[in-house]
């Protein structure tokens, strides 16, 4: 080992994990796994590796649950709840993730993180190296020295507070090793370690100031008075196994010799597949990670790089040229930037036929030459392939130009193929497949703050790449979908829906911009009735934003339970009021002001931005290659999550109103169409019984569940059943529900266990899906649409888990999230052939929304419920409930 000063960093992985998770909004990627926890250790960890430049690395893990500990005590830890799937299932991802890091990853069975920690600090400091450690965990504070640092965790994690043995003395009034002493006398409920009775830390530190250690406060128990005293007397062998237990063991028999923890940064192709499969792009972002692309002549697998000519359309010759070229026109890419499509900015069309890639200036589409190319572009005849035809359709459309003819959109065709295809670029399919690359659009144009669009001719180079990678991956995925048995699934249903929906949003929705700022108004008032309220029940105004100041309110001044603490003191998240709620009113009127404060910011301010002034309407984007399952997301803005639960975020939809004066808005969503496809595809008598007598399903499952007749199942019974049935469909876990319910996590699995003696039929076919998946690899729904399951077949427990509810849920969700694109279909075929005017104009999870002339309304009130039940057929009846009025808002 070299002189110079080396800074081990060592890291205590499950203590970081679990702060990270519980301290962070639930985060999900797009197959459907967690990682939250992740993304907050993950955060943590650049900001450390930043302000310590480590020359060592390790993160430590406790290895299974028990310890030499519970040799001694076998209650060591014994109140701690059993970890939720939606934490365990993100070790592996964690641990897969430090690998990309190049970050050594330790654990031991019999011995905790912490011992691990603290061997290779003493290890450290023995060689005259410095080590900083990071944890969540006061315990720790026990290593610290000259050598050694210690950071704990505070505001959930990415912030820290350092500690040395002066700081931990001016804090405490202790040295590091008294630490132990303190946890000794006071205990550790969080780790079940009794310490004496009715002594907290400020007992415990008067105590440690006058005697110095636990076995001194023992030896002069008989002389300390009153009650402390007899509590001292009465559990000295708890203090004294108090103080073991805490206490970290430095001499773990560890193999890893010290050249094995140093660590030179990461490798940046790595990191950033890992990051991307984590779908964790800020990150990307912020480490400066582009995708790997190679430029466009390099040969990759062996397979020869293409060759063509590249002719930028610019002279009468080029025109010409593209012209008689465009009848064998082979591919077409119409390049933009921006992110949303509406406001995209052309920056060109590049052509490819023969062997030549044509590439047109995006100004030029406009001129008199380009005339034969803009009737090319709309002719229905001329069939176009190539990559993401409905962006290309939407910012054609800005242009007044119009895009007609998809016939094969690679975009699509491998999203059906693999919809949790960690990069679908063009770059990342031609990789994929094994085909020579192209540099990626990141590598061309740059990202975020940084991106330019090049000069030609290196944008007419890439851009020719791009048209010729479509050509080249079009018939391999093409015969792909064929094989897969998705051939209908994608010409039938999900090409023709991708024209039908970008129809829908050059179309639009009117929102009256007065309508919302009146009722942002009203919303204000409200806020500032409640905040007078809240203040007035306080005593005192003060910041109801700021978790400090309204947990000295609740926990100070009103003596309400702490329900959690974090490191800056108490929390005040959405879950610690919910269950405050019943104790003090001053809690229901906090939990009011938040609704209406992010009703106000979020819905009212983020829709007027979004009203375009030109024809007063919102028009949204849908992506049909996002979710995992086959549902359609909507972004700029998302109208999928406007609120429906609560009355003042229905409100919203008052303001959205037809586009023509008398004419109305018509309504129709599919009623429980997820619990219907589940009562065909399980075949359970009793589910299907249900539905085809029509009873509400919540009571009826509660009637089965209860053992009780309709008329005895009360509110509560049915709020119950309805959780138990919508997270039966979603893969839901015993603490998914308890949290639901906000009942125990035995109480849920009772629950769950139950509903499965009941429904016999959904628990042989959730059984039978997961063997179908562990023999297949995937899962599909009623359409055929397939979901790749490859953590099926793991070892590990948490994946596995999660692939077999994933293996559940899918058919169910994907299944259901197909009948409406059908019926979406449909409807559009009705409405051309039958020359109506009505026309359909959002898509809502499993809700319709169109508006409808006054002639129509008596016609449409019975086509669209017709033509929804039809899309597709089931065991049960499928229903849609149908509603008008003269603004969204009536219509529900």
């Amino acid at each position: 080992m070299g002189n110079d000063k080396q800074k081990v960093l060592l890291i205590d992985g499950n203590s970081i994990v679990n702060r990270a998770f519980y301290a962070m909004p639930p985060l999900t990627n797009s197959s459907g796994l967690h990682t939250n926890a992740v993304y907050g250790f993950t955060t943590m960890l650049l900001k450390v590796i930043e302000e310590e430049k480590p020359t060592h690395m390790l993160v430590a893990f406790d290895a299974g649950k028990t310890t030499f500990r519970h040799e001694g005590y076998a209650e060591y830890k014994g109140g701690r709840q059993k970890t939720p799937p939606e934490l365990s299932e993100q070790f592996p991802l964690l641990k897969e993730l430090l690998k990309a890091f190049s970050i050594a990853q330790f654990e031991l069975p019999g011995y905790e993180a912490d011992d691990i920690i603290g061997t290779l600090a003493r290890m450290a400091e023995e060689q005259g190296q410095t080590a900083v450690v990071v944890s969540g965990d006061k315990d720790m504070l026990q290593l610290a020295s000259d050598n050694v640092t210690v950071l704990l965790t505070r505001k959930g994690v990415s912030e820290t507070e350092r500690y040395t043995p002066e700081e931990i003395r001016a804090k405490y009034g202790l040295a590091p090793q008294q630490i132990i002493d303190l946890k000794g006398l006071m205990g550790d409920p969080s780790d079940n370690i009794p310490g004496v009775p009715g002594v907290g830390e400020k007992t415990a530190l008067k105590l440690l100031a006058e005697y110095g250690s636990v076995e001194r406060v023992l030896e002069a128990a008989d002389g300390i008075k009153g009650k402390l005293g007899e509590n001292v007397r009465n559990h000295k062998e708890d203090a004294r196994m108090s103080k073991e237990l805490a206490t970290i063991f430095r001499d773990v028999p560890l193999e890893a010799s010290w050249d094995e923890l140093s660590w030179n940064g990461y490798d940046a192709s790595e990191l950033a597949a890992a990051l991307r499969k984590l779908e964790f792009k800020s990150l990307i972002e912020r480490l400066n990670l582009s995708e790997p692309g190679a430029s466009g002549g390099e040969q990759a697998g062996g397979t020869a790089a293409p060759s063509y000519e590249v002719i930028r359309v610019e002279d009468e010759a080029g025109w010409e040229a593209l012209n008689a070229a465009l009848p064998s026109a082979e591919a077409v890419i119409v390049e933009s930037y921006g992110d949303n499509p509406h406001q995209g900015e052309g920056i060109g069309i590049a052509i490819a036929a023969g062997d030549r890639r044509f590439v047109v200036p995006y100004e030029r589409l406009q001129s008199e030459q380009a005339s034969a190319l803009r009737r090319w572009l709309a002719d229905e005849k001329a069939a176009k392939r190539g990559y993401d035809l409905h962006r290309a359709d939407l910012v054609l459309a800005r242009s007044g130009i119009e895009l007609r003819g998809h016939a094969f959109d690679v975009q699509l065709a491998a999203y059906l193929l693999d919809p949790t295809e960690a990069d679908p670029s063009l770059a990342g399919l031609l990789h994929r497949h094994g085909l020579a690359p192209i540099a990626s659009d990141e590598a061309v144009y740059g990202k975020g703050a940084k991106f330019r669009v090049p000069e030609a001719p290196a944008l007419d180079e890439h851009l020719a790449a791009k048209a010729d990678a479509v050509v080249r991956l079009a018939g391999p995925l093409a015969e792909e979908l064929e094989k897969a048995g998705m051939r209908r699934l994608y010409y039938e249903l999900e090409q023709p829906l991708s024209v039908i929906l970008a129809g829908m949003e050059k179309q639009g929705i009117v929102v009256e911009a007065d309508a919302l700022k009146q009722l942002g108004e009203e919303f204000q008032r409200g806020i500032e009735r409640t905040m007078a309220e809240i203040h007035r029940i306080a005593g005192y105004e003060f910041n109801i934003g700021s978790p400090k100041q309204l947990g000295e309110v609740l926990f100070e001044k009103l003596g309400l339970p702490v329900i959690k603490k974090t490191k800056t003191g108490y929390s005040t998240d959405a879950e610690v009021l919910e269950k405050l709620e019943p104790y003090h009113e001053i809690v229901r009127l906090i939990l009011h002001y938040r609704m209406l404060t992010k009703l106000q910011s979020t819905y009212i301010e983020g829709l007027l931005k979004e009203i375009r002034p030109e024809d007063g309407k919102i028009h949204t984007y849908y992506r049909q290659t996002i979710a995992a399952t086959g549902r359609l997301s909507s972004q700029f803005p998302n109208l999928q999550n406007i609120p429906i639960r609560l009355e003042e975020g229905r409100q919203i939809r008052k303001a959205f109103i037809p586009s023509e004066p008398g004419w109305s808005i018509l309504a129709a969503d599919y009623s429980q169409i997820e619990l219907r496809v589940l009562a065909h595809i399980s075949g359970d008598e009793r589910l299907k019984e249900a539905f085809l007598q029509e009873m509400d399903i919540h009571t009826k499952t509660a009637m089965d569940v209860f053992g009780v007749t309709a008329d005895q199942v009360d509110g509560n019974m049915r709020r119950q059943a309805k959780a138990v049935n919508f997270g039966i469909v979603y893969g839901i876990s015993d603490y998914g529900l308890s949290q639901n319910l906000n009942i125990t996590r035995k109480e849920a699995a009772a629950f769950i266990e139950q509903y499965f003696s009941v429904f016999q039929g959904v628990r042989r076919w959730m059984d039978a899906i997961v063997e179908q998946a562990k023999r297949d690899g995937y899962v599909t729904t009623l359409l055929e649409r397939r979901r790749y399951l490859p953590d099926i077949r793991s070892s590990n427990y948490n994946l596995r888990s999660f692939a077999e509810r994933t293996a559940m849920n899918t058919p169910i969700q994907g299944t259901a999230a197909d009948i409406i694109k059908l019926a979406m279909l449909n409807m559009d075929k009705e409405l051309r052939e039958r020359g109506l005017r009505s026309r359909m104009l959002l898509q809502v999870h499993d809700e319709l929304v169109f508006e409808v002339p006054p002639e129509e309304l008596e016609l449409m009130r019975e086509l669209v419920p017709a033509v929804m039940a039809g899309a597709f057929p089931l065991d049960v009846p499928l229903k849609a409930d149908v509603s008008v009025g003269d603004n969204w808002y009536e219509a529900k």
